[in-house]
């Protein structure tokens, strides 16, 4: 009698885990197609005929295959510029970002570094007040930096919560006794950080450049407010122009030949494609990092 109950247990117990493991598998399908759907969309849009854009035919998939609105995007000196801005700024921000947050995360992971904890504390206390735009804009200013990519790169060099992150990570992941090992064995501090914790810190170093290099690729407000000079600045203030001033349309001012319709359903197909050549770096940059990015999450942010 006491084996019956157990398999009638089991059993009830087995229903019951698919019936919710259904609902979840349901649950992400929706969540998948209520993500998937856009992004098929505006690619579909982008590959397509830009007259059926106009008629609204284009449900799913492209609709008279046509790449003229990438050609067209890529002889366009001002996307084209704004593009490979947005790149410098990226690389040489992460960079920057990367190195200064890393450095001063492994100081203050150190156990034998005096006073870290008020160092932390003064760290932490920074994410509670913002210095202001005013105030910001006039250092910016005071320090000739506008219109440069130094504008956008030096007030966003470390990110206080993407800090306390990798410090979590350096304190939880590196034993203390591999550094004293290595200490003994005569490795100073700055050799035990690039031979020992560096090397072993790569899930949160690929988490930290995804999240930097996302955050400099659409940087847009610091952009609009710092750099003025339309050949500095970067792709997301050019889309910008592009998307709210239609300034698609008087980039395309010169084909006379053209009616107003053929020229508004051109426009139309650029904003599409301009949309997915601006996405396609951040979307394969990612896969690279993917197999250390739960890792570096869910070590980074356990408390230490």
């Amino acid at each position: 009698m006491k084996h019956k109950n157990n398999r009638e247990d089991r059993s009830v117990t087995g229903n019951s885990d698919r019936v919710f493991d259904g609902v979840v598998y349901a649950l992400l399908a929706v969540i998948l197609v209520l993500i998937a759907y856009p992004l098929l969309y505006v690619v579909s849009c982008s590959l397509s005929d830009p007259a059926r854009i106009l008629t609204n035919d284009i449900i799913l998939f492209p609709k008279g295959f046509n790449v003229e609105s990438y050609v067209s995007v890529i002889k366009e000196n001002r996307l084209t510029g704004g593009y490979v801005n947005t790149i410098v700024y990226t690389v040489v921000g992460t960079a920057i970002n990367i190195s200064l947050t890393a450095t001063g995360a492994y100081a203050l992971s150190c156990r034998k570094l005096k006073g870290r904890g008020v160092f932390t504390k003064f760290i932490l206390f920074t994410m509670l007040f913002s210095g202001g735009l005013i105030p910001t804009y006039l250092v910016v200013s005071d320090l000739h930096l506008l219109n440069s990519m130094w504008s956008i790169v030096l007030p966003n060099a470390v990110g206080v919560t993407n800090f306390i992150i990798m410090k979590n990570s350096f304190e939880n992941s590196i034993p203390d006794e591999l550094k004293e090992a290595a200490s003994v064995e005569g490795c100073s501090d700055i050799g035990i950080f690039l031979k020992i914790v560096l090397p072993l810190s790569k899930p949160i170093l690929a988490v930290m450049v995804i999240f930097y290099s996302v955050g400099h690729w659409n940087e847009y407000f610091n952009a609009l407010l710092y750099i003025t000079e339309k050949s500095a600045q970067p792709l997301q203030v050019v889309l910008r122009d592009i998307l709210i001033s239609n300034e698609l349309t008087e980039m395309m001012g010169n084909v006379n030949q053209l009616n107003s319709e053929s020229r508004l359903a051109i426009a139309e197909g650029m904003k599409y494609s301009t949309i997915v050549i601006s996405s396609l770096p951040m979307i394969l940059l990612y896969p690279f990092f993917q197999k250390y990015f739960v890792k570096g999450v869910m070590v980074g942010a356990v408390k230490g």
